[in-house]
């Protein structure tokens, strides 16, 4: 296999792709499954951030195998789309599908989650405009110390949350975030089309976001930086980050679900 990794190596990897879409050769999948294993584990390094002490590492990559595994087997060399891109997002997937299969956010998490989302949304709906953690602790009868402490609990669930962000009408229908992210392939035009909107949508909930929570939404999920490199951009320690994406992730809950209800 060596000398069949050295002559792929040898070969532009689009023609690479293209002979392994017509004749599945089990060869080139083994180069490319060796070529990005370590986008897996780079992946399931950045989704270990914040989780908690029962998630380990070499699940998270067992996860995102299946990921990278998909990812071949589905791309499409003449899409406009790099592999690495769109691999990166099916292994995201895979890990976040699974971290929700085995349900390991306790629930009383998930409820202080949706209690924060909620009040955001009709803070913000009274104030009309961006409120600050002073005003959500204030409305949540806490301290700022208390809420910090609460968003901080909360972080190691709001990845996850951020691929589960987006239900269509039916249930069924779901489209995550990240998929936003990705150029749509293999959809009807009508798919297509609902897509770029919430696409649309998603971003201009961005936009409106507080500065330093855009800052970490855009490094992180644009421009693939880790929290600690966006922390020595943001010249802030790894937890503040944490701490901002967390509180990111709920502002855009909470107004896509607002968004959602109106369509």
């Amino acid at each position: 296999m060596g000398l069949k990794a050295n002559k792929f190596d040898d070969q532009e990897e689009q023609d690479v792709w293209r002979q392994y879409v017509k004749t599945k050769d089990s060869d080139i999948r083994t180069y490319f499954i060796q070529k990005y294993a370590p986008l897996v584990k780079y992946v399931a390094g950045k989704v270990a951030v914040g989780m908690p002490h029962n998630v380990e590492f070499d699940d998270l990559v067992s996860y995102g195998t299946f990921g990278l595994l998909d990812a071949i087997e589905k791309y499409d060399p003449a899409k406009e789309v790099k592999f690495k891109t769109y691999a990166m997002t099916r292994i995201r997937g895979a890990v976040f599908d699974e971290l929700r299969t085995i349900d390991w956010i306790p629930r009383s998490i998930r409820q202080k989650a949706k209690q924060i989302e909620k009040t955001i949304v009709e803070l913000e709906n009274k104030l009309g405009r961006t409120v600050e953690d002073e005003e959500i602790a204030k409305e949540l009868e806490l301290s700022i110390d208390e809420f910090h402490m609460l968003v901080s609990k909360i972080s190691g669930t709001s990845l996850v949350s951020l691929n589960d962000i987006w239900h269509g009408n039916d249930d069924s229908d779901e489209l995550s975030f990240l998929e936003t992210i990705e150029s749509p392939s293999n959809m009807n035009p009508d798919v297509m089309v609902e897509r770029e909107e919430i696409k649309t949508i998603i971003i201009q909930s961005i936009q409106k976001l507080p500065e330093k929570e855009k800052k970490v939404i855009v490094l992180y999920y644009y421009e693939d930086l880790t929290l600690k490199e966006i922390g020595e951009v943001l010249e802030v320690t790894e937890s503040r980050v944490s701490q901002l994406h967390t509180k990111a992730i709920m502002r855009l809950r909470g107004r896509l679900a607002q968004m959602k209800n109106v369509m």
